[in-house]
């Protein structure tokens, strides 16, 4: 029996895709760890995975540590309608400022962690080297959950831009600002690196190829035209790797039972925007429609709830959103993945990070389409949901996404491939 140990950043989408390969490591007979932040103890042990916990940030109370991103993300709201290039200044240089230190602070107890565990392969899903991982003297894997773009090519929007696929001005503009922007912080990774014994980066990268295999979870029918196709034997898509999870009964509404099934999402940490969140409420309740409304852990913030509407802090997404009609959500990539896996349209308002390359690639290859997250009027929402369910282009492109995913399972390639690394 082998023993992989998954290390997924701290936040719900890169660390439930890893449970949806880690669940198929263990149904082939061997053994799937986690590691991770404090902040997030307890969430892999809830799908009943032993968890081994690194400090990776400075050491404080667990009520502060759990809150720790939470906090971060509601502190940045206001930059939230700003683009890309604008979120440069703000939003993108202080997440890498706190990524960095995420890294340095994890090196303290990760060697430590290792020996306790013992892997057989190490499969990382985040935007930084976390150097133990890579000088523990075992294969490890790079997982990449966001945007097929975090590995760059001169041909394809560079990642978190949010540029269109033939704007090479824009790809230039973006660029040459994020590595101005960036430099004094990634000047300081490099020194840690080198502190590491590690080889100092290129300008502006973060992470590197693994030597042994890279995952990919980015889907067949929304992949870019590279100028230099990766190398497939050691880059493979998983076109998504969808977990289980228990099966949702879609409750009696108090109005419009017979009215289409809508999802909206903006993830744990979208939740946070409560004004928009009542905002978009208050919209879909002059609607014909049945709305769920994950409202993450603010659900005493809201008192009435439009007969139409079902809210809660929590949904088993992937078995919810097939039995929708249409989800809006904020191009985080479980959503994104999730509804092109089982065919389901999709409103992207993006706010930060890969949401906003999802939500312009879903827009131009005719997957869902892309919105400001508040700048629109009530009828203009309400008309582009019901002209979003009823595209035909729209639901054509859907059926084909959906049928070539539901017919190469993720989870299983990839657990199949690191399984075959570790022999």
């Amino acid at each position: 029996m082998k023993t992989i140990a998954f290390f997924p950043e701290a936040a719900f989408g890169p660390a439930l895709n890893s449970v949806g390969i880690a669940q198929q490591v263990e149904k082939l007979g061997h053994k799937a760890v986690f590691i991770c932040d404090k902040g997030f103890e307890g969430v892999f042990k809830g799908y009943g995975f032993e968890e081994f916990t690194v400090n990776m940030s400075e050491p404080m109370p667990p009520e502060e540590m759990a809150k720790y991103w939470v906090n971060f993300i509601n502190g940045h709201i206001p930059n939230f309608d700003k683009t890309p290039y604008e979120q440069i200044d703000n939003y993108i240089k202080d997440c890498y400022d706190a990524i960095v230190d995420t890294s340095i602070w994890a090196e303290k107890d990760l060697p430590s962690v290792l020996d306790k565990i013992k892997p057989d392969v190490i499969c990382i899903d985040n935007v930084i080297l976390f150097p133990a991982t890579k000088s523990y003297g075992k294969p490890w894997v790079r997982i990449i959950s966001c945007s097929e773009n975090e590995i760059p090519d001169e041909n394809i929007p560079p990642h978190l831009s949010g540029c269109e696929e033939n704007d090479k001005d824009g790809f230039k503009k973006f660029e040459d600002k994020f590595n101005q922007v960036v430099k004094p912080i990634h000047d300081k990774f490099n020194s840690f690196l080198k502190e590491c014994g590690e080889a100092e980066y290129p300008m502006g990268e973060f992470f590197e190829t693994s030597p042994y295999l890279n995952l990919l979870l980015y889907p067949e029918s929304v992949k870019f035209d590279r100028s230099k196709p990766l190398d497939d034997k050691l880059f493979h898509y998983l076109h998504g790797c969808v977990r289980k999870e228990e099966d949702y009964v879609v409750p009696e509404f108090k109005k419009n039972n017979d009215g289409k099934l809508i999802y909206l999402s903006f993830g744990s940490l979208g939740s946070g925007d409560i004004d928009l969140m009542k905002r978009l409420i208050s919209a879909l309740e002059k609607s014909p429609y049945r709305v769920l409304v994950n409202v993450g852990d603010y659900k005493e913030s809201y008192d009435e709830i439009p007969p139409n509407i079902l809210i809660d802090s929590w949904y088993p997404q992937p078995s919810v959103i097939p039995k929708c009609d249409l989800v809006i959500h904020h191009g985080g990539n479980n959503s994104f993945t999730e509804c092109l896996y089982f065919g389901v349209p999709a409103i992207i308002m993006p706010y930060v990070w890969d949401g906003q390359d999802n939500a312009t690639r879903v827009h131009e290859t005719k997957h869902g389409i892309k919105m400001h997250r508040s700048h629109w009027e009530e009828e203009e929402l309400l008309s582009n949901i019901e002209d979003t369910i009823n595209n035909s282009e729209i639901r054509q492109n859907l059926i084909k996404s959906a049928k070539l995913m539901q017919s190469d399972d993720g989870t299983a390639k990839a657990a199949s491939l690191i399984l075959k690394l570790a022999q």
